[in-house]
């Protein structure tokens, strides 16, 4: 009996896709862009605070640093009332931080990715050749992840889309820290995870923007914001605020396979009061953790590990204040290609304050 054709077509047609399916090329094994090799920091003692951005009656909150191809610095944050915050951008240059311009507002985010948004999230930025990246968040229901491209060094960005994270609606989806520059040219973006559930996850992104792989942070309570830096090829660490039910220390999840696996570390004996924090290799080989104390965001802490994260010392104290009214959270550090390291946070939700300093300050030197 002959078969009829609308089957037999059907057939051919998946017998093509499965030939196709068999035929596409596996990704490589994942593994991490080698950090520059440690050398020590000539720069001499520096340290230079200064308010990024402040709109008197407005909020402000979670900014994120890039370098540009051309070395000036790039900053995203959000701003606005605090129930219609949109995401501003500015960039500093010789002559200090221009004006800055919003990027991504409720109805632009709405108009790009046709869904109805209720509220904007945290953005990341990251410079990649003449790509500048945007990654923010949106919510109504739920929370999902939107990428946006400039490349004009931020005066034009494409429509944002959707990150594909999640099976249920997307939601639950957001992002806090920088990407980490894997070998084969992708990223890897560290996320959170709060639909049913709170816990941080890691995106392998292709070079060309694809999801190619996404696995868990593994922990022993509810965390959030997984900030990441590499220590080689093959290993990295995962710093994530802690946000069980009684929050205490810096919680941990390392790599030895180029981020295909990760296993729950041990707790540090680094205090957080359930706060995002920011995690940074040095050019001396040293990480930098940037966050705050046990008892709250009244003050910004930098804590330094010469044993690649296994102990820490309290190294510095950014800002503090004992009035109710201090809020310095939400730590974004960058290194510089000149080895400067640059820091902005939450100013007591009222602006952003931007900090430059180098090694020899962190090691007690004065300016």
């Amino acid at each position: 009996m002959p078969v009829p054709a609308r089957p037999l077509l059907l057939l051919l047609f998946i017998g093509a896709l499965a030939g196709a399916f068999w035929r596409a090329p596996s990704p490589a094994a994942p593994a991490f862009a080698p950090p520059p090799a440690a050398t020590p920091s000539t720069l001499p003692a520096l340290f230079v605070n200064e308010m990024l951005w402040r709109d008197a009656g407005l909020v402000a909150a979670a900014p994120n640093l890039t370098e540009l191809p051309d070395g000036r610095i790039a900053a995203a944050w959000l701003a606005g009332p605090d129930d219609a915050m949109a995401v501003h951008f500015s960039v500093r240059d010789r002559g200090g931080w221009r004006s800055p311009v919003r990027v991504a507002t409720l109805e632009t985010t709405a108009g790009g990715t046709f869904a109805q948004i209720g509220r904007l999230g945290n953005p990341v930025l990251h410079a990649e050749g003449s790509w500048l990246h945007l990654w923010y968040g949106s919510s109504m229901l739920g929370s999902s992840i939107n990428h946006s491209v400039s490349t004009d060094g931020g005066k034009s960005w494409t429509k944002p889309v959707r990150l594909q994270t999640s099976p249920f609606a997307n939601f639950g989806g957001a992002v806090r820290t920088a990407p980490v520059t894997l070998a084969d040219g992708g990223l890897g973006l560290a996320i959170s995870h709060d639909f049913i559930g709170q816990h941080g996850e890691w995106l392998r992104l292709s070079p060309t923007g694809q999801i190619l792989d996404k696995l868990r942070l593994p922990a022993t309570t509810g965390t959030l914001q997984p900030a990441v830096a590499a220590l080689d090829e093959q290993r990295a660490m995962a710093m994530l605020r802690d946000a069980g039910p009684v929050p205490e220390s810096v919680r941990v999840a390392t790599t030895d396979s180029g981020g295909q696996r990760w296993q729950a570390g041990e707790a540090l004996a680094v205090p957080n009061p359930n706060a995002s924090v920011a995690l940074l290799r040095l050019k001396s080989g040293r990480l930098l953790l940037a966050g705050n104390p046990a008892g709250g965001r009244q003050a910004l802490l930098l804590w330094l590990s010469a044993d690649q994260g296994k102990t820490w010392q309290e190294a510095r104290t950014v800002e503090t204040a004992p009035d109710g009214g201090a809020d310095y959270g939400n730590p974004s550090l960058l290194l510089g290609r000149d080895g400067r390291i640059h820091l902005a946070y939450d100013w007591r939700r009222q602006g952003i304050k931007a900090v430059t300093f180098s090694e020899a300050w962190l090691d007690g030197a004065q300016p």
